[in-house]
This record gives C-alpha cells, sequence and structure tokens, in this order.
C-alpha cells in the first residue's frame, strides 16, 4: 500500500461519523414534530385553563418549528446525506406541525371563545363555517405537500426572474406561520367579537387557497449559507434575529403578512402586464394569447 492509498482511506469519513450526519438532519425534524405537538396539546389546555397562555404558547411553538423545518433540508444537502426517508419524514412532519396543529389553533382562537349572549344562529353559522374554513386549511396544507413530492421543477403560472427559484403555491411552513403570527400578536388573547371571527374566516380561507394555487413565492434558496467568508450575511441574520425574537409579536406579523402580500402583487403585477402585451385586436374581441417568452404553465 503506498502513500496516496494511505492519504485516500484516512480521507474518507468514518462510518459512523457518516451515520451520525444522517441523523443529523432527522433531529431537526423530530424538533419540528416535538414543536408541533406541543401547539397541539397547549391549543387543547386552552378549552378548559388559561386561555391566553395556552394559546399563545401554541403559537409561539408553531413558529419555532420553521427554523426546524427550513435547516433540516439545507442540512441534509450541506452534508450530502439527503434520502427518501427523510423526505417523507419531514413531510409527515409538516402535515402535523404546520398542518393540523394551525388549523386546530385557528379554529379554537378564532370562533371557540365567540359568547353565548350573542344571536344564537350568528353563532351557530360562525362556528359551522369555521370548522368547514379550518378544515380546507389543513386539507390545502395537506395537498400543497403531496403536489411538492410529486412535481420535478414545477413552474408557476406567473414566471419570475430566470435566475431565482420560486415556490409554486405559498408553503405551508408559511401560511401556518401567518395563522401563528396572527394569534401571537394578539398576545394569545382569545377572540371574542363576530366581525373579527369574519375577518379570520377570510384569512384562514385565503391562505387555503394560496397553499393549492399555482402562484410564485420567494423561496430565498438564493442565501447561500455554505460561502467561504459569509460574514456580512451572518451578520445580517444575527441583527434579523435579535429584532425578530426583542419585538415578537409584531416583526413575526408583518413579516407573514408581507410575504403573503408579496405573491398577491406578484400575480396581480404579471396579469396586468400580460394584458398590456395582448394585441389590441385581441383585446377587443377577448381572445386570450399566452407569450411563450412568459414561460410554462401548470395544467390548473
Amino acid at each position: 500500500m503506498n502513500h496516496f492509498d494511505l492519504a485516500e482511506i484516512k480521507s474518507r469519513p468514518h462510518p459512523r461519523l457518516r451515520r451520525g450526519m444522517f441523523l443529523l438532519p432527522s433531529l431537526f425534524t423530530a424538533g419540528n414534530i416535538a414543536a408541533g405537538y406541543f401547539s397541539i396539546t397547549q391549543t387543547i389546555d386552552a378549552i378548559s385553563g388559561d386561555a391566553q397562555m395556552h394559546l399563545d404558547w401554541a403559537a409561539i411553538a408553531i413558529l419555532f418549528a420553521i427554523p426546524f423545518d427550513a435547516l433540516d433540508g439545507r442540512i441534509a444537502r450541506m452534508t450530502n446525506t439527503t434520502s427518501d426517508f427523510g423526505r417523507e419524514l419531514d413531510s409527515l412532519a409538516d402535515i402535523i406541525t404546520f398542518g393540523m396543529a394551525p388549523s386546530l389553533l385557528a379554529f379554537v382562537w378564532g370562533f371557540h371563545f365567540l359568547p353565548d349572549s350573542m344571536n344564537a344562529q350568528l353563532h351557530m353559522h360562525l362556528m359551522q363555517a369555521g370548522i368547514f374554513i379550518c378544515f380546507l386549511f389543513l386539507l390545502g396544507g395537506a395537498s400543497r405537500l403531496a403536489r411538492f413530492n410529486i412535481s420535478h421543477d414545477p413552474q408557476p403560472r406567473n414566471p419570475g426572474r430566470p435566475d431565482r427559484k420560486y415556490f409554486v403555491g405559498m408553503p405551508i411552513p408559511a401560511a401556518a406561520g401567518l395563522l401563528a403570527a396572527s394569534v401571537h400578536f394578539c398576545y394569545g388573547i382569545p377572540n371574542v367579537y363576530w366581525h373579527i371571527a369574519i375577518v379570520w374566516l377570510i384569512l384562514v380561507g385565503l391562505t387555503a387557497y394560496l397553499m393549492v394555487s399555482t402562484w410564485r413565492f420567494w423561496s430565498a434558496k438564493e442565501i447561500n449559507l455554505s460561502r467561504s467568508h459569509p460574514f456580512r450575511l451572518i451578520l445580517l441574520l444575527a441583527l434579523f434575529t435579535y429584532i425578530v425574537v426583542r419585538f415578537s409579536n409584531v416583526t413575526m406579523f408583518l413579516a407573514a403578512l408581507a410575504y403573503m402580500f408579496s405573491g398577491i402583487w406578484a400575480r396581480t403585477v404579471y396579469g396586468w402586464r400580460r394584458r398590456r402585451r395582448r394585441p389590441a385586436g385581441d383585446r377587443l374581441s377577448g381572445v386570450t394569447q399566452e407569450p411563450e417568452s412568459l414561460g410554462p404553465r401548470l395544467p390548473e
């Protein structure tokens, strides 16, 4: 055995270290599941206990799970430890933490504590509508995850810049984060007003639709943490983390709203520009043509 063979053997990762690297992304996924389970238990405890405290903790747990979900995939790609098991486990974790937990939280916070003294018929209709819309959120999240798992290089209906990558439809962690941030913004104080319940119905239903839509949303995949000297990026992330933690009620709510409206704005601008590019004769006759330069479309 020559010197080069010994150097090659030493450069290979130890089998135990290699197995530990495969385990690392799954640990983050397990943390994701733990946060979702904790959120569900806190929401259930809110029904018979201190509603404000338990609902706020339930919302915080969902928000806390978002970094876990973002890191497990990145770590798996950085360490070259991606696997079919990891992908399936991540999807199951997401449906628990970002599907079941926020849908239950949305119903309990928005509708369960409506006072019995209000109009009985209105109370019944709001409760029934709340159950249905919160179920649609869960169904939309599950559909979004299923479409993501079977899609290969999906393209949104409103393509963006070719040098950037986008999500097709609002990601389920962002949708769950919007509902959790809304509850956290109110410090977990349960809703007792019928007009706020109607606004809540619209918001939950809108997020459910955005998840199953084919609109583009920013993916943040161009952020590269593996560069040799990402000092500026680390400094900005540290400053952002401090602001988010220090003023979590306001910053998380505004960030979640901004992300949701960024997708709506991108789709609105795309539709407006497409109508302007159509020839005058087509606009008058009502014929719609899709310019070839706008990119492929997903089937509806």
